[in-house]
């Protein structure tokens, strides 16, 4: 079992880059648990062959790899907007969303930002970097974030997503978490890119599948509430968004709860 000072020395040796010399006793002497993270995980993406299986394989090595990751997700871009298909917390996801919908905050400027692509702020809660998104954050018990653009072309923006990183504590993520994060990012984008599946039209399926899922499902509830209230169409998804807002759960899962939960209604 890796002790944390092992990993704290690691991560120093990463920030500071390996040895000058091609000496194998050299090279083995500046690796350690970090290292090998970084090996396993390009072993693992290139087995996979979907975008999901790949973006899961980095948000659990990043959550792994930087130790004050406290919460892990990746956001996607497409002309219909943003989404967070995986994430290591529900709490992420509400983050990402919260982002999304005030159009201000790091996974959503990473993929706006040229060159690397990446965002932060040590102090949400405090500092002015995001306003509204940073005060919402703290709210929630989260005062650190990163983001990394991912999908990078040629350095330019806009780019079709992030890789967002979040910690409960004030300064909880330094320079060489940052670092971290840069090469992760790269993982994935060099993976997504050789996988046969990470095609622009397969992207659109499977976002299509989830509207379409999404339109279902909510025009169940509707109906629900249309039979149970005596309202218009227009009226029930005024109600269902509503508690979507209230409640700062995705208004597909209210639906789906309304549903699944009728007959206890």
């Amino acid at each position: 079992m890796t002790t944390e000072q092992e990993w704290a020395e690691d991560r120093l040796q990463f920030g500071l880059g390996l040895p000058g010399s091609d000496d194998p006793a050299d090279l083995a002497a500046a690796t350690g648990p970090l290292a090998g993270e970084f090996v396993r995980l390009a072993q693992a993406l290139a087995g996979e062959s979907t975008v999901r299986g790949v973006l899961l394989r980095v948000v659990e090595v990043a959550r792994r790899a930087v130790p004050g990751a406290d919460l892990v997700s990746i956001t996607l871009r497409s002309p219909a907007g943003f989404t967070t298909p995986v994430e290591t917390d529900e709490l992420a996801t509400r983050l990402d969303e919260l982002q999304y919908r005030l159009d201000e905050g790091p996974c959503v400027e990473a993929t706006r930002t040229a060159g690397l692509g990446l965002t932060f702020s040590a102090d949400l809660g405090r500092h002015g970097e995001y306003p509204r998104f940073g005060r919402a954050a703290a709210a929630l018990g989260v005062h650190s974030v990163l983001a990394v653009g991912l999908f990078p072309h040629g350095g330019d923006a806009p780019r079709m997503g992030a890789l967002n990183i979040y910690s409960h504590e004030v300064g909880g993520l330094d320079e060489v978490d940052r670092d971290i994060a840069l090469v992760l990012a790269a993982h994935a984008a060099t993976a997504l890119a050789a996988t046969t599946a990470c095609t622009a039209a397969e992207l659109e399926a499977a976002q299509l599948r989830e509207a379409l899922s999404s339109r279902d499902v909510i025009g169940q509830a509707k109906g629900i509430l249309m039979e149970r209230r005596r309202i218009s169409a227009d009226e029930a998804f005024d109600v269902l968004r509503a508690a979507s807002q209230s409640l700062n759960v995705k208004l597909t899962r209210v639906a789906a709860t309304l549903v699944e939960r009728r007959a206890e209604l």
